[in-house]
């Protein structure tokens, strides 16, 4: 498997190399196109079976909904994909709950879910409501079916629309060095947060004294530090794991001259809950609120009618994930943050408090930090048994003097946290640092000739980056798919 993965993620470059430059646009998509099947179908034939029909079947409903605008019509195309979604993603699932026969329930299990069908089916679902609301789409069955398998984002995202991406399946731009240099640097740095920090975090410093044997080796006594640590550690794990792979998919579509929606910003900087939510897995929170809170608040008036539908789209967001209680609660407990969030913004306009700028500021990204973690629970826990009985021990006083856990935990978990806020604090001073050089009209010699001395690294960086990031890919690719199954590759393709 090591080798006829890497062989073929090697023929898919080559490829994308070559397409790029041709100039016939019909053969270059096609070119394209097949370099995309033929990275999906190293993860399976049924798989890529399932992406080209579904491929072919919204195509064509976008052409029925585009020649009869009608809610009907748009409502086949939202229930075909649904059907398809649910029975992959959500009936194997269901039926384990349901008394089914010896032969019905083998038959259930033997269901595999096609990698990245949340991903692309949502693609799809985005299509037909931009054809419905009159958007000028007219992709060919090539660029559609190019659009739904492109092969950097049809694993895990980020969940793209077909008006931004058109444009470019189009172009032959070639390579930018602009691009290869952005490109790059992403690359490397999803690499170090997917590769090195998820992964010190999941197991530990040694096997099994990291979040995942926090969560599934150790049967209940979990004290509240416990609960708190393993808390703010998953949502760490989870933003390193996935905001790591984002920066890979981001990088990799750069460099060959393709820009893709960003789906990470800096989420744990965020002063609120509702900031918070346009930072973290930004493509699918936009998705969320473009096609079902906007359309749904709008119906009637009145702020009761919005915080309903708030709870319902964040609701809709946790069942996205998996059909289980746990997501469900999760995305329903961060639909009342945003609704808490409001009510409190707008106490806060009646009462207008007088506290300085900056406790203001600290004291709500505290609160922001803390409810987001425990939620991470919810998203975490094995069963809601298990979830309860963690978010139990924080109301326990006897628990704030128990310990579960490893003793290198306590150490790993605030050593990774403080150490991402101080590489986010140096970063602020130094990018402020490098515009308050730049606009000086007398700036001193020595550190005029650091900022172009920094500039013209960063300018030729990609001369010995790039063979650097294609090595290190390499290396970690053959890593991956020889180590344990015990921690995912990548945690958003369960979902």
């Amino acid at each position: 498997m090591t080798a006829d993965t890497l062989a073929a993620l090697a023929a898919v470059i080559v490829t994308w190399v070559l397409a790029r430059r041709l100039e016939a646009r019909a053969l270059r998509q096609l070119l394209l196109l097949a370099a995309s099947y033929l990275f999906y179908g190293v993860w399976g034939g049924w798989f890529l079976a399932v992406l080209i029909a579904s491929s072919v079947l919204n195509f064509y409903l976008g052409g029925l909904i585009r020649r009869r605008r009608t809610a009907g019509a748009l409502w086949i195309g939202i229930a075909c994909n649904l059907l398809l979604l649910g029975l992959f993603k959500y009936l194997p699932a269901l039926a384990q709950t349901a008394a089914l026969g010896a032969s019905e329930a083998d038959l259930v299990r033997r269901i595999a879910m096609p990698l990245g069908i949340s991903f692309w089916t949502f693609q799809a679902l985005s299509y037909l409501f931009d054809v419905y609301r009159g958007e000028e789409l007219n992709p060919s069955l090539v660029e559609f079916c190019l659009y739904m398998a492109f092969w950097p984002t049809v694993l895990s995202g980020p969940v793209c629309r077909l008006p931004q991406m058109l444009p470019q399946l189009r172009e032959a731009p070639g390579f930018r060095h602009e691009d290869v240099v952005a490109g790059t640097t992403r690359i490397i740095q999803g690499l170090i947060m997917k590769f090195a920090l998820a992964e010190i975090l999941a197991v530990g410093l040694a096997p099994g004294e990291g979040v995942v044997g926090g969560f599934d080796d150790v049967q209940g006594g979990w004290g509240a530090l416990d609960v708190w640590l393993l808390a703010i550690g998953f949502g760490f794990q989870l933003f390193f794991d996935f905001a790591g792979y984002s920066h890979l998919v981001i990088g990799t579509a750069l460099v060959f001259g393709v820009r893709l929606q960003e789906n990470f910003n800096r989420p744990y900087l965020a002063l609120t809950p509702a900031i918070f939510w346009t930072r973290w897995h930004m493509s699918l929170s936009f998705w969320i609120r473009d096609y079902v809170f906007l359309p749904l608040a709008t119906l009637r008036r009145g702020r009761a009618w919005v915080y309903l539908v708030l709870v319902f789209a964040m609701t809709l967001f946790g069942l996205w994930h998996a059909p289980k209680a746990t997501f469900v609660l999760w995305g329903c407990y961060q639909g009342f943050l945003l609704v808490l969030h409001r009510l409190g913004q707008q106490a806060k306009a009646r009462l207008a408090p007088g506290r300085p700028a900056f406790a203001g500021g600290f004291l709500s990204w505290a609160g922001t930090f803390a409810a987001i973690s425990l939620g991470w629970v919810l998203f975490r826990a094995n069963d809601l048994g298990q979830a309860l009985a963690m978010l139990g021990a924080l109301f326990s006083p006897a628990a704030y003097s128990r310990l579960a856990l490893p003793h290198s935990f306590y150490v790993l978990v605030p050593a990774v946290t403080i150490g991402y806020f101080a590489y986010e604090a140096v970063r602020a001073v130094l990018a402020r640092w490098r515009e308050e050089e730049r606009g000086r009209a007398n700036v001193p010699a020595v550190r005029l000739v650091a900022v172009e001395l920094c500039q013209l690294l960063r300018a030729r960086a990609w001369w010995w980056l790039a063979p650097v990031c294609f090595a290190a890919l390499a290396v970690t690719l053959i890593r991956l798919l020889e180590q344990s199954a015990a921690v995912s590759p990548f945690m958003y393709t369960l979902f």
